[in-house]
């Protein structure tokens, strides 16, 4: 009897303390609208609030959003009348793009009221804010002909330059997104005129490279400098994949069936990466499938969520650190919503329930033997 109960012991622990024998499970939440068709999720906070946008009723424009505690909030625009959200902090400060009174489009950010980060007369536009609120984005300067990435601190807008493109487009950087170091992420146009995803930190911006193919471009970062993206994967492909930056080196991430497209576009501090993949379902809606890439395996997140109830996720956008994940799918009659998901908590015994039996079964095929 004691040498049994040491096996079972034996066998429990490594179980429990790896935590990643069980695949998480996730109930989705319909975050609604702002009274039209459609709404999209593009930022989560680790206290759950998400940032995003939605048609307002008649369907007639785009309003940014917040939503907090089952409630979705209009954050209304800079005079214009449109307005989008792809950012929020842990302090609920949210950061975008806004139509203005006079029909350009400004980087904006919301601490209860909406602010104009852009320049008069330039176009910008914010993704990202980090907790001390560093805001990351792309705008026009006054000294150059294209549009660069910029950092946004202090209230002081600093262009973040490029990787040596020339100014034969309207964007030569841009940024996606940025980490509590103040590190920042995205595309630049390079001197051979292909796109190159970047990390910018103490004052230089660092060509990431690709997979092997000619372009590609971050989309996430977090707390450790792990990034996010999606790249070529060989020269002159029309397949791009999710890739995960780290340690300096860039990690295809594979796609959810075959032969296809995928990309990154969020990172929590844990590792753990959301995005979508093209997958051929030979059905509507849409070929695109939102995923997770954690423990080296990227899966469908339609497959992870009980209940889904006629829904289809299409693309998920973000994941905080508590594992909670939101994105866009589809709920029937080509209408689109975005989604919360939230992680399942597993009972406390089922892994020490699991790994007991696997030690029963262990003692008596020994017992046997």
């Amino acid at each position: 009897m004691k040498k049994l109960i040491f096996l079972l012991l034996g066998f429990s622990i490594p179980v429990i303390a790896g935590g990643s024998a069980f695949a998480a499970t996730y109930t989705i939440t319909d975050l609604g609208t702002l009274g039209g068709a459609t709404s999209y999720a593009y930022g989560i906070n680790n206290n759950g609030q998400v940032a995003g946008y939605s048609k307002i009723s008649g369907n007639s424009d785009d309003h940014a959003f917040i939503y907090d505690g089952g409630k979705m909030t209009d954050l209304g625009s800079l005079g214009g009348t449109t307005s989008y959200a792809y950012g929020i902090n842990n302090s609920g400060q949210v950061v975008g793009e806004s139509k203005t009174g006079s029909g350009t489009w400004s980087a904006f950010l919301y601490d209860g009221a909406m602010k104009d980060l852009g320049m008069p007369g330039y176009t910008s536009t914010a993704h990202g804010i980090n907790n001390s609120g560093q805001v990351a984005g792309s705008s026009g300067f006054p000294y150059i002909p294209a549009t660069h990435a910029f950092l946004y601190d202090g209230g002081t807008m600093k262009d973040l330059g490029s990787l040596g493109g020339v100014y034969s487009d309207s964007i030569d950087s841009y940024a996606a997104g940025v980490n509590d170091k103040g590190q920042v992420v995205g595309e630049s146009k390079t001197t051979i005129g292909t796109w190159s995803a970047f990390l910018y930190e103490n004052g230089t911006m660092k060509d990431l490279g690709s997979l092997g193919g000619e372009n590609s471009a971050a989309r996430g970062i977090n707390n450790k400098g792990q990034v996010v993206g999606s790249s070529d994967i060989v020269a002159f492909s029309p397949f791009s994949h999710a890739f995960l930056y780290s340690d300096g080196k860039m990690t295809d991430l594979g796609t959810l069936v075959g032969v296809g497209y995928s990309e990154g576009t969020g990172i929590n501090n844990n590792g753990q990466v959301v995005g979508y993949s093209w997958k051929n379902t030979g059905a509507l809606p849409s070929a695109y499938r939102a995923f997770i890439y954690e423990n080296g395996k990227m899966t469908d997140l339609n497959s992870l969520v009980s209940g889904r109830s006629g829904w289809v996720l299409n693309e998920a956008f973000g994941i905080n650190d508590k594992g909670q994940i939101i994105g866009v799918g589809n709920i029937g009659l080509g209408q689109e919503h975005a989604f919360l998901l939230t992680p399942v908590p597993i009972p406390p015994s089922l892994p020490l329930f699991v790994s007991g039996i696997g030690g029963m079964w262990y003692f008596r095929r020994k017992a046997r033997a």
